[in-house]
């Protein structure tokens, strides 16, 4: 199905029947195709894509998104582990909830979920934005380098690195051209949390603490 999906030519608009929950569906597409997935679906959907708009009417399982170079993943129902592990670019999109590690080793996408996100959240993220519209998990932005997180619930705990710092006008103005994108009308821009690094990390001394 893929390799069929490859060979349209661009602007294609393609409905994906009867998923029942597969693997791999819509993955290393590398122009602007319209995809409809009419069901929930399995792992990895619309990883590995460079300009496609997929939107998937179900649930999804681990790794939506994965390594996302640009385009829009959207998913109208909740995520499993690692939304939009290691993206580049591009948008995902989950309009439920998802389960931990949403944007694994982010770097540079953009991730927004409307509900809650598990634990680990933001893990290892070096660029770009993560947008969380409900309560966010333990241990969120542990590892986090210079990607940014917006929480508009609760944050359970921050990881290690991640510190809570002052809303500014820019952000601001990012969170709410991130509410007209997604439609999260739920978030108000000026009342959520700033998660970011405290960066203290960034320069590992394998000596500290020894003496000779």
């Amino acid at each position: 199905m893929n390799e069929r999906l490859r060979a349209l030519p661009s602007g294609s608009h393609v409905t994906v029947t009867h998923p029942a929950g597969r693997h791999n569906l819509v993955v290393g597409i590398p122009k602007h195709l319209k995809v409809t997935v009419d069901g929930s679906a399995g792992y990895f959907i619309g990883g590995l894509c460079d300009g496609p708009e997929i939107t998937v009417q179900g649930f999804v399982g681990w790794s939506v998104g994965e390594n996302l170079m640009s385009g829009c993943v959207k998913v109208q129902g909740n995520a499993s582990e690692c939304v939009g592990a290691s993206a580049h670019g591009g948008t995902v999109v989950i309009e439920g909830d998802a389960s931990a590690r949403v944007g694994i080793s982010l770097k540079g996408g953009t991730v927004a979920v409307a509900g809650d996100v598990g634990h680990m959240s933001g893990f290892m993220a070096q660029a770009g934005t993560i947008l969380v519209g409900g309560d966010a998990g333990a241990f969120l932005g542990d590892s986090l380098y210079e990607a940014v997180i917006y929480v508009a619930g609760k944050v359970r705990s921050l990881g290690s690195d991640a510190r809570i710092e002052d809303l500014t006008q820019a952000d601001v103005h990012a969170v709410s051209q991130l509410v007209k994108i997604t439609g999260f009308d739920h978030i108000s821009a000026e009342d959520v949390v700033r998660v970011a690094s405290a960066k203290e990390l960034y320069n590992f001394d394998a000596l500290k603490g020894t003496q000779y």
